[in-house]
């Protein structure tokens, strides 16, 4: 505040935003069914919960200087983008089988006809959020339904955003308890936290691919222009390219260059997390997953998981993510930041 006095009146002039804007911020926006994350006045991301995307999700993911990391389709589709995969939308968590419900490939492009094989994850209320200089933290509540709505899994996350050394990390903890009955997590392949990316941050691809989830659906992700394309992923097995599909490793990361910048983005398992460290479900087209509850299909039958939950028990599940841009990420510092992870309980 300033004040100015002019003989014997005083004005009490407020002072600049920016001074206000300073650090994180929260905007919530109940109408829109988002809550907005911002750094310095400017939106790095949202925890949204839409009615047409059937679970909550992050979406954007901004870099520290503005630069989109995901792919905009559904939601705010770009031109030359794919628009293949609906349901994959941001940054998100779910599974593929659950008491025999899919969650994962649940969109408002199935058939209304065929919607009693899918879940939807609710987001129920925000149940916390702070914001202190480099650091925020959402807290909120959702549940897992069959179609018929009965509840499986009450689910508790706690998002904490962190600017460090001009990277913007993003730590979810999860916790999943079964409601009234049994839950079984079938092992398959499609889950559990994952992003999609933005196409250049695609790896190039020369083929038209059709993938097929466990309804018989299929998706043809069709062969398009590579310019400015440019994602190779590394996992901390060593492993680079398409051959970090079906391998395990405590991190893999996502190295291009979008708009002029080098952009990173990592995502760490947890030590802690059932399967650790986990097959990691990453693929050219610009889905960047990690399947802890998954193993047969990546181990070519080797391995097998079939995790349940009796009624009242629970699980939780820790990640980071891992957002860069003009700084490419060594294996070194990848290998820091996931030491670091594994001392947050």
């Amino acid at each position: 505040m300033k004040r100015i006095i002019l003989g014997s009146l005083i004005f009490i002039m407020s002072g600049t935003s920016s001074a206000q804007t300073k650090g994180f911020s929260i905007l919530e926006k109940p109408d829109a069914k988002q809550i907005d994350i911002l750094y310095n006045g400017k939106l790095l991301t949202a925890y949204c919960y839409y009615d047409s995307i059937k679970k909550p999700f992050l979406f954007p993911i901004n870099t520290l200087d503005g630069i989109t990391v995901t792919r905009g389709y559904p939601v705010a589709p770009h031109a030359g983008e794919r628009t293949d995969h609906p349901h994959h939308t941001g940054l998100w968590m779910n599974y593929e089988s659950v008491n025999g419900f899919d969650f994962w490939n649940n969109s408002t492009a199935i058939p209304k006809e065929n919607r009693n094989h899918y879940g939807t994850i609710l987001h129920e209320k925000l149940l916390d959020k702070q914001a202190l200089g480099n650091k925020a933290v959402l807290k909120t509540q959702a549940v897992w339904m069959r179609p018929d709505r009965v509840v499986l899994l009450d689910e508790l996350t706690k998002y904490t955003f962190t600017i460090k050394d001009n990277l913007f990390l993003i730590d979810r903890r999860t916790t999943l308890t079964a409601r009234d009955s049994t839950v079984l997590f079938k092992d398959v392949k499609d889950g559990f936290f994952a992003i999609r990316v933005a196409r250049e941050l695609e790896m190039p691809s020369q083929q038209e691919d059709v993938f097929v989830d466990n309804k018989g659906n299929k998706t043809t992700v069709a062969k398009i222009n590579n310019d400015h394309v440019s994602g190779m992923y590394y996992s901390s097995n060593g492993l680079k390219g398409d051959s970090v599909w079906s391998s395990k490793g405590v991190w893999t990361m996502l190295k291009g260059v979008k708009d002029g910048k080098a952009i990173s983005i990592g995502i760490i398992d947890h030590a802690a997390n059932v399967g650790y460290p986990a097959y990691w479900h990453a693929r050219g087209y610009g889905l960047f997953a990690v399947n802890p509850l998954g193993r047969e299909v990546f181990s070519k039958g080797a391995d097998s998981l079939n995790f349940s939950l009796s009624p009242g028990s629970s699980v939780t599940f820790n990640y980071r993510v891992v957002i860069a841009s003009g700084e490419n990420i060594t294996f070194y510092k990848m290998n820091v930041l996931a030491s670091d992870f594994n001392t947050v309980k």
